[in-house]
């Protein structure tokens, strides 16, 4: 085994900061001290305009991270970490995908997995990701919730969390007060928060979300199921902004990302921060190399 991982960075959206990101990881320090870093973009002579949405720059973003799931997949390199890529670009250029998560799923024939939020203050898992609230009721199943749930138990232990104890926010306010506030913690989250416990994993809920995210940063919890996207990256995002890692759970490879999107408003100007990314690669890394210390949790 080699003392140090391949690691793919995708550029994203060559109109956004993610070329510029992946260009300063390259020569970061740190980066090169974990891992031998490999571009994955388009050609240095394609142009894209800073911070101008096209089918183009969504078609490039689409080929780079297909090209490293699939070096990923044969072991060409050892994981990928991505820069963000904007998901109206991908929608004119006639993708289906929503986001990296839902693409990469497609492209490793994953069948079950979440995006977590990591960083050292709070971990965030989402039980849906990018779709409109009126529809969240709809998707937030017992069934995805014991899928969500019970997939966080089993990657935690990755991180250095061998009994990883998790919550479930209510989906409502005060998770429903026992049905004055909505029927759904009861009906649907509390009978998941069961069979999961009947399954052996330590998981309470719902919990109200408005103190939950408080309880596990005081060291209550070690992960959060959120039931929807803003839930989840609000407290996330003030928490540790810039120092988050967005990883996908349940991929057959190591994958991790920036907590932040394309920037189009700085994207050419040479001040965007790329700290999140080398987190990424760090986080990337320390995967690979798995937890030294099982009892001990990985730090990002």
């Amino acid at each position: 085994m080699p003392s140090h991982p391949r690691i793919a960075l995708t550029v994203g959206d060559p109109a956004g900061v993610g070329p510029e990101l992946v260009d300063k990881a390259m020569r970061d320090p740190a980066v090169l001290a974990a891992c031998e870093p490999v571009r994955y973009g388009p050609p240095p002579g394609d142009r894209f305009a800073p911070g101008v949405l096209s089918r183009a720059a969504g078609l490039a973003a689409y080929d780079a991270l297909v090209r490293a799931a699939e070096d990923a997949m044969a072991g060409r390199v050892d994981a990928v970490a991505t820069a963000p890529v904007n998901k109206e670009a991908w929608a004119l250029a006639g993708l289906p995908w929503r986001g990296h998560t839902d693409l990469l799923s497609h492209l490793t024939g994953a069948s079950s997995t979440a995006m977590m939020f990591y960083s050292r203050e709070l971990r965030v898992v989402l039980a849906t990701v990018h779709v409109a609230l009126a529809d969240v009721p709809r998707l937030l199943t017992r069934e995805r919730l014991v899928e969500v749930i019970g997939l966080t138990a089993r990657e935690l232990p990755r991180f250095g969390y061998p009994a990883p104890r998790l919550a479930l926010a209510g989906l409502n306010p005060h998770a429903g007060e026992h049905g004055v506030i909505g029927v759904e913690d009861d009906q649907v989250l509390r009978p998941a928060v069961e069979a999961c416990r009947a399954a052996g994993i330590l998981v309470d809920g719902p919990l109200p979300a408005d103190t939950l995210f408080v309880r596990a940063m005081r060291g209550e919890f070690d992960a959060v199921v959120a039931c929807y996207h803003d839930q989840g990256l609000v407290p996330i995002k003030m928490a540790a902004f810039g120092r988050a890692v967005n990883v996908t759970l349940g991929l057959p490879i190591i994958r991790t990302s920036v907590d932040h999107g394309t920037a189009f408003d700085i994207a050419g100007r040479g001040v965007a921060d790329h700290g999140s990314l080398i987190e990424a690669v760090l986080l990337a890394a320390r995967l690979w190399n798995g937890p030294r210390d099982s009892a001990a949790p990985m730090r990002p």
